[in-house]
């Protein structure tokens, strides 16, 4: 049953004294902007029922996660924070009597709302500030970052140790099921550990990729990588003989499929590599987030990462009115028209002035913008430009845009530092999409917080 409040005040509450419950000036602004009912209508549209047992109520759980990311807290730190603190208690709607909500009630409940509704809050907070008239959204600057995925550096042999490592636990859990494997299955982690270790050793005096050391642990981790994989195809065929398999069997074998399909992709690609082969479109880079992707950005001091692309547009006030998680790398031309109508959806025809990089220019991203009835568009052309267009971007208004343009820099570097957007600890695009908006949404809380 969804709850959306906690009516429930204590007796210690008026006995104590009120300092103790006394709230930060932030507190108190971001528990008055929160207390709009619009931040419930995404709950009550996808999850209103009114049976079973009651949910931990929606106005405790949005504060609390505000105060995850605000302060970049752990599940089982916030609840012991929480527990704590008078102040917090109460912001989160919380009276003394009251049993702070468990760390893994907290995951699953993450889980359970989805991206959908961390991106409906975004939304109404936005509204909200419109609708006061603290932000009007007449100015949009647009810039891309990547979101790391919470993997170790890929490589080859670490992704065929991972494999084997896998493999050899879920089978590990399926004989503690009782399942009964006899032979079929043997344990090469001692070798594997042993092959890494000695690669190690080889790495530390700096020799190149085409060393033998390395090309030999390439190929000893691929054949035992191989076998594993066929002992596995013959654990499946016993598996399938079960005729009632128990859900924890059950589960346990889908894992053991999972891990053998990633594997044979990755044992794929070690051999193509060895072959000469260095592009592979859709590489794998870890085994526990296949859908991450290598992003090189032209920053040569950071390198390749690992991650996700996310598109960021922000408007004055430096309130973040839309963004978007991108799966792939395309380029960042291809990614203003999106930005621009998911600003355009919050605020219609308001939208008078643009500014981004060169990176998003492009004579028909250009041509468009001026057609949705963008007034000044400041996005500097690539490479040479004509006499004309050098006299266009050296306008007062061109480079005025350019200079505010250059704050979502800042902007990006903060949300790295202080909100967690710099690496997501949540695994999938799902998972990134929820990390992202609930970072970006703390944001905007934050900010709305300092410029009421």
């Amino acid at each position: 049953m969804l709850r959306l409040h906690n009516h429930q005040p204590s007796l210690w509450e008026s006995v104590l004294p009120p300092e103790l419950f006394r709230m930060s000036d932030e507190l108190t602004k971001v528990d008055r902007l929160l207390d709009d009912e619009r931040f419930f209508a995404p709950f009550l549209e996808r999850f209103n029922t009114r049976i079973g047992r009651p949910t931990v109520p929606i106005a405790t759980y949005v504060r609390m996660m505000y105060l995850k990311r605000r302060y970049q807290l752990g599940y089982e730190t916030l609840v012991k924070e929480v527990s704590d603190s008078f102040s917090w208690r109460r912001f989160c709607h919380l009276s003394i009597d009251d049993t702070v909500p468990d760390s893994t009630t907290l995951i699953k409940l993450t889980h359970k709302y989805g991206e959908a509704i961390v991106h409906d809050l975004n939304d109404a907070l936005v509204l909200k500030l419109k609708e006061s008239k603290v932000i009007r959204g007449k100015k949009l600057r647009i810039d891309t970052a990547v979101t790391e995925a919470n993997i170790h550096y890929p490589t080859d042999t670490g992704l065929l140790a991972d494999g084997v490592r896998v493999i050899t636990r879920t089978v590990g859990k399926l004989k503690k099921h009782g399942v009964d494997i006899g032979n079929r299955f043997v344990n090469h982690n001692r070798k594997v550990k042993k092959t890494i270790i000695g690669l190690m050793k080889v790495m530390k005096k700096r020799v190149g990729k085409d060393n033998p050391a390395l090309t030999k642990a390439r190929v000893t981790l691929s054949r035992v990588a191989e076998e594993v994989v066929a002992a596995e195809r013959e654990i499946q065929g016993c598996l399938n003989t079960l005729i009632e398999r128990p859900s924890g069997i059950r589960k346990s074998a889908q894992q053991l499929a999972t891990w053998v399909e990633i594997t044979e992709k990755v044992i794929e690609q070690t051999k193509k590599v060895m072959e000469g082969c260095k592009h592979i479109p859709r590489r794998i880079v870890s085994l526990f987030d296949t859908e991450a992707r290598p992003i090189r950005r032209g920053k040569l001091r950071d390198g390749t990462e690992f991650g996700r692309k996310v598109l960021i547009g922000e408007t004055d006030h430096g309130i973040i009115t839309t963004y978007k998680v991108i799966k792939e790398n395309p380029s960042d031309t291809t990614l203003l028209k999106s930005a621009v109508q998911g600003h355009k959806r919050l605020f219609r025809k308001r939208l008078k002035a643009v500014a981004a990089d060169r990176g998003f220019y492009s004579r028909q991203n250009e041509q468009w913008l001026q057609w949705a009835g963008v007034t000044q568009v400041s996005i500097p052309a690539r490479g040479k430009v004509s006499r004309d267009r050098h006299c266009h971007q050296h306008q007062s208004w061109f480079k005025r845009l350019q200079r505010f343009r250059a704050g979502i820099e800042a902007k990006i570097s903060l949300l790295d530092r202080k909100f967690g957007l710099k690496r997501s600890l949540m695994r999938g695009s799902g998972g990134t999409d929820i990390w992202v908006g609930q970072g970006i949404l703390a944001h905007n809380l934050w900010q709305a917080a300092r410029i009421l």
